[in-house]
């Protein structure tokens, strides 16, 4: 029922047909049931195993892999090799996807808990009337239709419309749906506001939230999906996951090199057909297969089959160092995404705040002798933990607070005119309240101002053990007092009342709203002495007024404090009872900010990062709360930036554009609005980051770009988000950023020298195959070269510091490329050199080498005819395993020495030396050792088709290595100056990979 709300509670009964005296009969239970479905969130059908798996294969490089793979292993055996040889390469290749494959599926499987743990916030059991008789069900037996009846610490088993109240209030804590910091007094009228959200549905009470104060009963009105728990699970369903910035880039990026790397292999094929007869070959199919065989060996060279591994464990390396700042990242291309961020929507209640209602003021009457003289104290401490300092209005520390008349009847009155309660969780580590947040305001107050008459009462409180510290103030005042009666608060008084006995005194003490109370009043307690004094009309006034900048200026919630004498023997109390009161003192408490949030903000502002603030509070307490935190005082007010629900869905669509582009603030929400503002956001290309702690978060936590939960938030939260700040510190998102940009960059370092390296081998193969000289490497070289050399130094270039000046820099652009047109050229020049210094190296063993035949260039480009003619030298030269692996050698090198370029993208090695990343030096000294021992290891070097090289042989090899520094220090000199910039701007476009838009909507 949508509307329920809006109708009397007598039409909603009759739209039941329920007698709220007698209840629902068996057989209308039975009825609705069958209508209306089970009170529960149904399980959502799981993707299976062998889908999930499957979908981790779906990316077309790995595609191209698999079938090279399989290429591989079918030419083997044809060519009637068999055992290890025949099995390495395409066993290798199937491990590596394996690998990526069970990454994959369990960051999937962790994605669906966010849909389990949404079932925690439904209640177990309910009081439900049926049949005449109360009876306590399991919540997941109610219908629309039925009475149920909550009191104190209740959760709310379903929707429920109010029909009639069994106290004077009832309050509920609905901050897990809308993120109000304070609880809400229910009522039992119906609303005729148009356009209402959850704060104006103020007679319905929600599933999963909690009764605080009071006893009700209410008529179920929504069960199981038709909930706001239920549309919640919705929203979250119909969330997809989005694609990570990086993630796109490196799927444009390998559709574009899938498309080149079949376009070499094409016609490296096609530029060998001539040579398909050659009697080497033995004939045309078996030459076609010959040459088929190399260009799948160029497929392989040119896919950088270690790439998905790397990228992972850079991200990976990444998860540890901001595990160490407190950001546990639950999705690994999440890390990446924090670069790019460039808007933070931040949920107020919890993230900005602690959402711990805490006493922050207090304002009594010093003394009347000259004119009313009003004294301030402030109290530190913004959590339910009774630790907390007093000050007064200079600033100096009171050391025994309890000395002072005032303050120590307010810590008296704050102990006994309460129904909460304050507890330690030693399981969780903090302090927890049952009831009120006021009132648990009030009773860590009367900790903080401890007890009378003990010189030692500071370090003697200390001393004690949490569990028993939570309380022990309040339970001393409660047994020097015995509770007789109790006025419990209502709605047109506005006050709570007690009447307490001791030692043959009675005492009424009361709290309430400071107007009801000072009404009340006609003497006021004097903090100078502790003696009464009439309240006159210029305390009055004054009283007033401080009470008016404390609600108004400091939008702090005030209460009153009051005690009136009574005599002795009386057992009851009525509302005539509350009546020349004696005035105590007042309280301003608010849910204060957090005290590293101010920087934080500020830091991200610098960063280029825009936050706005999102509350399901009102307006003018979400303002001032921004005030209070001091990052946007650079607005002189919020008009144009702060924005309810309600206002911001009534503008035009342009107006909506431009509200958005200027928003800060983002008030009177509910998770739909939340997932609203996300889309919204994500529409002007802007990367979402979105914080929150509550069930209500959940949806938008998903839907966001990265979704980051507060540890001490809820499990839903938590499970809908990419990243969990374990310390609840809003700071913590900014290391997190740094580290993300970080991230990125050396991700973009890898991924070129991965590229440049790959460049080479297909280069290798491409020029030998034109020139018609013998196949350099074989593939199990080639596979070796991609694994191990190239796969050691990549990941160290994670490792790479981060840039001392990351955080100054402007988010980077969600569509820019990884590699861009002038990066791409850079890389194509080092790759091509990679690749002529390998074919250099292989005709010099031939041509030039002291060791080798020497042989004119003439008959090593005729080395297939070799058995067809008479020559000076044995055919049997072309099977020598040197040239090959001088090549192999030239290519291992020559690739450690461009690691060292990509310490960075444009720094010389002059300025940034290989000291600066010794875990990119120990990968190069230990890729150089196992290469050696695949050389001079017998088995080893049988396996990969090598042998040991001479001084002579490794000498060259030094010799055409290195040049690729000196290269690469030209092109990045180039980078550095506007020679480079300008060489960009030859390309019609500023990147040679493909764009897509940059969001799939």
């Amino acid at each position: 029922m949508e509307d329920a709300y809006a109708r009397s509670a007598t039409e909603v009964l009759d739209l039941f047909g329920v007698d709220p005296a007698q209840g629902l009969s068996e057989d209308q239970v039975a009825q609705h049931a069958r209508l209306y479905g089970k009170n529960v969130l149904p399980e959502e059908r799981r993707a299976p195993f062998w889908k999930l798996v499957f979908k981790q294969f779906d990316d077309l490089l790995v595609k191209i892999l698999i079938a090279a793979a399989l290429v591989s292993f079918i030419l083997a055996l044809i060519n009637g090799e068999t055992g290890l040889t025949a099995f390495l390469e395409p066993s290798v290749i199937l491990m590596i996807l394996a690998a990526n494959a069970t990454v994959g599926v369990i960051t999937e499987t962790n994605a669906e808990k966010a849909l389990e743990e949404l079932r925690a916030y439904q209640a177990d059991i309910a009081t439900v009337l049926r049949n005449g008789c109360f009876s306590i069900l399991p919540a997941t037996e109610l219908v629309p239709g039925d009475i149920v009846e909550v009191s104190v610490g209740c959760k709310v088993p379903a929707d429920m419309r109010m029909i009639e109240m069994l106290s004077n209030q009832l309050r509920v804590d609905q901050a897990i749906l809308t993120g109000e910091s304070c609880s809400v007094e229910k009522e039992l009228e119906s609303t005729r506001a148009t356009n209402v959200v959850y704060q104006d549905k103020t007679n319905i009470l929600f599933s999963g939230t909690v009764v605080v104060a009071g006893r009700a009963r209410a008529v179920v009105v929504g069960v199981g999906t038709n909930t706001a728990m239920g549309s919640i699970r919705d929203s979250m369903l119909q969330t997809e996951d989005e694609v990570t910035p990086l993630k796109k880039k490196l799927d444009e990026f390998g559709t574009f090199l899938a498309k080149v790397i079949a376009g070499i292999c094409i016609l490296v094929w096609l530029v060998n057909i001539g040579h398909f007869r050659d009697p080497a070959h033995g004939g045309f199919l078996r030459g076609a297969i010959h040459y088929f065989k190399i260009a799948v060996a160029l497929a392989v060279a040119a896919i950088p089959e270690g790439l998905p591994a790397v990228v992972t464990t850079c991200l990976a390396l990444g998860t540890k160092r901001m595990a160490r700042l407190n950001a546990v990242v639950r999705s690994l291309p999440s890390v990446e995404t924090l670069g790019c961020t460039t808007v933070i929507c931040s949920d107020k209640t919890g993230t900005l705040t602690t959402n711990m209602m805490s006493v922050s003021k207090i304002c009594v009457v010093h003394s009347v002798e000259h004119g009313p003289v009003i004294s301030e104290f402030d109290v530190s401490g913004t959590t339910y933990a009774p630790e907390g300092i007093i000050f007064d209005s200079t600033g100096t520390q009171l050391d025994f607070p309890a000395q002072l008349p005032c303050l120590l009847h307010i810590a008296m009155c704050s102990a006994l005119c309460n129904e909460s309660i304050l507890q330690y969780n030693p399981d969780k580590g903090n302090y927890e309240k049952i009831g009120e947040s006021t009132e648990v305001a009030l009773r860590v107050l009367a900790e903080k101002v401890g007890l009378p008459g003990f010189d030692s009462m500071p370090s003697a409180l200390n001393m004690l053990s949490r569990h028993e510290r939570a309380s022990y103030c309040n339970h001393y005042w409660e047994n020097q007092f015995k509770k007789i009666s109790v006025l419990d608060f209502s709605r047109d008084r506005k006050m709570m009342s007690v009447l307490c006995s001791r030692k043959q005194k009675q005492i009424i003490f009361s709290k309430g709203a400071p107007e009801s109370i000072i009404s009340r009043s006609t003497n006021i307690l004097c903090n100078d002495g502790g003696q009464t004094v009439p309240l006159t009309a210029d305390i009055r006034a004054e009283l007033e007024s401080r009470f008016n900048s404390f609600a108004g200026k400091e939008t702090l919630r005030c209460l009153a404090l009051a005690l009136k004498s009574v005599p002795t023997g009386q057992r009851t109390l009525s509302f005539d009872d509350e009546k020349d009161l004696t005035f105590i003192g007042l309280v301003g408490m608010l849910d204060p900010p957090r005290e590293e949030v101010r920087n934080a903000m500020l830091s991200c502002m610098t960063a280029g990062i825009r936050v706005i603030v999102v509350t399901g509070d009102n307006k003018s307490t979400a303002e001032s709360l921004c005030h209070k935190i001091g990052a946007f005082d650079h607005l002189v007010d919020f008009s144009g930036h702060s924005f309810t629900a309600t206002e911001f869905e009534e503008l035009p669509a342009l107006q909506q554009t431009l509200a958005l582009q200027r928003m800060a603030l983002f008030t009177r929400v509910e998770p739909s609005h939340k997932r609203m503002l996300v889309e919204a956001l994500q529409r002007q290309n802007e990367v979402v980051a979105m914080t929150g702690d509550g069930v209500n978060d959940a949806p938008a936590l998903k839907k966001a770009d990265i979704g980051i939960a507060m540890g001490s938030g809820t499990a839903v939260a938590k499970s809908a988000a990419d990243m969990v700040l374990a310390d609840d510190n809003f700071a913590t998102i900014v290391a997190a950023v740094a580290e993300g940009r970080a991230i990125y960059n050396n991700t973009k370092q890898f991924i070129r020298y991965m590229i440049s390296s790959n460049i080479g081998e297909v280069v290798c193969i491409f020029v030998a195959a034109v020139l018609g000289i013998p196949d350099t490497l074989a593939p199990v070289q080639l596979l070796w070269v991609n694994l191990v050399t190239d796969g050691l130094p990549a990941t160290a270039i994670g490792f790479n510091k981060q840039d001392s000046d990351v955080m100054k820099a402007k988010p980077r652009k969600v569509n820019e490329a990884v590699v861009t047109g002038w990066l791409f050229f850079r890389y194509l020049v080092i790759g091509a050199y990679v690749g002529l210094a390998t074919v250099a190296g292989f005709i010099w063993w031939f041509v030039y080498a002291d060791s080798g035949p020497k042989l004119p260039y003439s008959e090593l480009m005729n080395f297939d005819t070799c058995a067809l003619r008479e020559t000076t030298y044995p055919c049997s030269i072309f099977d020598d395993r040197h040239p090959s692996t001088v090549s192999m050698t030239v290519l291992v090198v020559v690739e450690m020495f461009n690691a060292l370029n990509n310490l960075s993208e444009n720094q010389s090695l002059l300025v940034i030396s290989p000291r600066s990343n010794l875990w990119l030096v120990a990968s190069i000294i230990l890729t150089m050792l196992l290469h050696i021992l695949i050389l001079y290891v017998h088995p080893l070097s049988v396996l990969f088709s090598v042998t040991p090289l001479s001084w002579a042989e490794w000498r060259l090899v030094l010799y055409l290595s290195f040049p690729v520094i000196l290269i690469d220090e030209v092109l990045k000199f180039f980078s550095r100056n506007s020679n480079g910039v300008r060489f960009n701007f030859r390309f019609r476009r500023n990147d040679l990979l493909p764009k897509r838009e940059v969001r799939d909507k």
